[in-house]
Parts: C-alpha cells; sequence; structure tokens
C-alpha cells in the first residue's frame, strides 16, 4: 500500500469565501486508482466537505492535522496550476520529512515548486502517463534507497 495525500488549490488567492475548482481531485484519484491500485489516496476536501464553516478552533485543528498527514504519507501529489499557500506549506512539511513529492504544475521555475518537488509534471494528462509508465514506483525506490 502506498499512501497518498492529495494537496492542492483550494482557496488559493480568493478575497471572498470559495474554493477553486475541485473537479480535479476527481480525475487524480482516478488516476491513481488506475495505475497505482494499492495507493490509498487521501483527499481533504472529500474529508472535510464543509471546511469553509468551520469553527476557528475546528478548522485550525484540521489545518495541522493535514500537515502532520502530509509530514507523514508515502506520497505527497501537490496540484498547483497558481500559488498555494497552504499546498506550499504541505509540499514544505513532506519534503523536510523525507517524502516523495510529485508535483502537477506548469510553473517549474517557481522555487517552491522547483526546490520542494521530487518529480514535476506539467499536467493530468502527464500525470497519467507518469503514473502509467512506472514513475510513482521508481520515484518510491529512489526514495528508499536513499534511506537505506
Amino acid at each position: 500500500m502506498v499512501r497518498i495525500f492529495l494537496a492542492g488549490i483550494m482557496q488559493g488567492s480568493l478575497e471572498e469565501e470559495g474554493l477553486h475548482p475541485q473537479d480535479y481531485r476527481g480525475r487524480i484519484k482516478e488516476l491513481f486508482s488506475r495505475h497505482v491500485p494499492e495507493a490509498q489516496v487521501y483527499c481533504p476536501v472529500e474529508n472535510h466537505p464543509k471546511s469553509l464553516g468551520y469553527s476557528h478552533r475546528q478548522g485550525r485543528q484540521v489545518f495541522f492535522d493535514h500537515l502532520e498527514m502530509a509530514a507523514s504519507c508515502d506520497v505527497l501529489l501537490a496540484f498547483v496550476p497558481e500559488a498555494s499557500m497552504g499546498t506550499a506549506v504541505e509540499m514544505w512539511e513532506a519534503f523536510r520529512n523525507g517524502r516523495v513529492v510529485l508535483t502537477v504544475s506548469a510553473l517549474k521555475t517557481n522555487w517552491t515548486v522547483k526546490f520542494l518537488s521530487t518529480h514535476i509534471v506539467k499536467d493530468l494528462d502527464e500525470l497519467g502517463s507518469f503514473l502509467e509508465t512506472g514513475g510513482l514506483d521508481r520515484l518510491l525506490e529512489a526514495s528508499r534507497q536513499k534511506w537505506d
């Protein structure tokens, strides 16, 4: 089993309360289901669909619980079509704990994306090809060898 934390833009830079479209999450889960069937994918939106309505205390608890999950997963999949502060923090926690950070983003020159990612693919089509050809297995193996 491979534990995947599905990080990705939610609120981004929206000034009003709201979310960016979250349809990418279903597509990513489907790609993992098809190409990495042993993956257990944790999706924050699925587990906390009403999070924008949480009290300050509950929201803070969920935020920090998710950071702990990002630090302890096998792979953090980061979907970053534009800057996302929450995703950046999750990427940092995964990175500093030696986890594989697989990033879907065209922002390859952004320092957070560039320096915290184990591997970057530009879009979901490229992610599908990467998973289909065993790319995740190679990243995980390289990560295990690094610690042996």
